[in-house]
């Protein structure tokens, strides 16, 4: 047996992917993949060590904006592609890098603003293979990632996933990757029964060992990315779905206990599942009523695409406050 969680996890087939914008994080835990989000880089640019890639940023928003507003804009692209850029000099896998989460509900922008943000990965010398587009599970950003993958040959990150309808509907898309998130889920179930959960009944777990059960069972390619862990109890009871994304802190405990970690999601007896198929394939109306249906998504959906919005406008007043400096 391995000796700490970390390298059973991974030894029970997950691949394990670090939930940080912070650099000494990333290298420490030797993941595969790696993923960033506003508020990751957010928290990340507010230490020193980071200032140079803001230095950057800024100088490339003074070239290519023409308002103080748009060279913030401008900035904040290349600030993302910086941070994206110094994690794959890290990792051998990929960088999931979001776009602008106030463009949620916009799929024609969502399309121009993840072309751009591979324009300028390729600038940097960078393959579009190592790079995952996240886009918000909102309809529209499903069909605007159904676009990018069909079309442009651009991998995406479905994130802010919180209902099997979504899951459903990524799949069908052909997406690359999904990620529910599962500590939020439980968040939301705990805040309205009082219930505490294990890592075997937390409703956040349920939810991925059902996406990925029916992944499995119809031979679905979309790779299921569990996210947003508050402990490594909803960690240990995922080990053997495809990819865990990890927050540092939970990576730490992983690290330093020996406590077992036996593998529990197995494909082949996924495929045994009598889980019966649905379909939204240009059903717009069916995905948006069962969404509805779910208030727990509904409101966990709009609730996550509220606080990235405000954290990359944060941002952008502290790139437009430099490039006006």
């Amino acid at each position: 047996m391995s000796s700490n969680s970390l390298e059973q996890l991974k030894a029970a087939g997950t691949v394990v992917v670090t939930d940080t914008g912070e650099f000494e994080s990333i290298g420490k835990y030797k993941p595969q993949d790696a993923t960033t989000n506003p508020s990751l880089i957010l928290a990340a640019t507010k230490k020193p060590e980071y200032a140079k890639l803001i230095d950057v940023a800024i100088e490339y928003g003074k070239k290519h904006g023409s308002t103080p507003a748009e060279q913030a804009d401008e900035a904040l692209d290349r600030l993302l592609v910086e941070f994206g850029k110094e994690i794959l000099s890290i990792i051998p896998g990929r960088v999931s890098t979001e776009v602008d989460a106030r463009l949620s509900f916009d799929k024609e922008a969502t399309i121009a603003k993840a072309k751009k943000i591979i324009a300028l990965y390729e600038a940097e010398g960078i393959s579009k293979d190592r790079i995952l587009i996240k886009i918000a599970s909102t309809w529209e950003g499903i069909q605007a990632a159904r676009e990018l993958e069909a079309n442009y040959g651009i991998h995406t990150n479905l994130t802010l996933l919180f209902s099997f309808a979504q899951a459903v509907a990524c799949a069908e898309a052909k997406i690359t990757l999904i990620s529910p998130f599962v500590g939020r889920i439980m968040d939301w179930y705990k805040a309205k029964t009082g219930e505490t959960y294990t890592g075997e009944t937390d409703p956040g777990v349920l939810s991925v060992k059902s996406i990925y059960e029916y992944y499995k069972k119809y031979d679905y390619k979309t790779i299921v990315m569990g996210a947003s862990f508050r402990n490594t109890g909803e960690i240990k009871a995922l080990a053997g779905v495809d990819y865990l994304t990890i927050a540092p802190k939970l990576l730490e405990e992983l690290l330093t206990s020996d406590a077992p970690v036996p593998k529990v999601l197995d494909a082949a007896t996924a495929k045994a599942s009598s889980v019966e198929k649905v379909s939204y394939v240009d059903d717009e109306a069916a995905f948006r009523f069962q969404l509805n249906e779910d208030a727990m998504a509904t409101e966990k959906l709009a609730d996550g695409i509220r606080k990235f919005s405000a954290d990359a406008i944060v941002l952008l007043d502290i790139l437009e406050k430099k490039v006006r400096a």
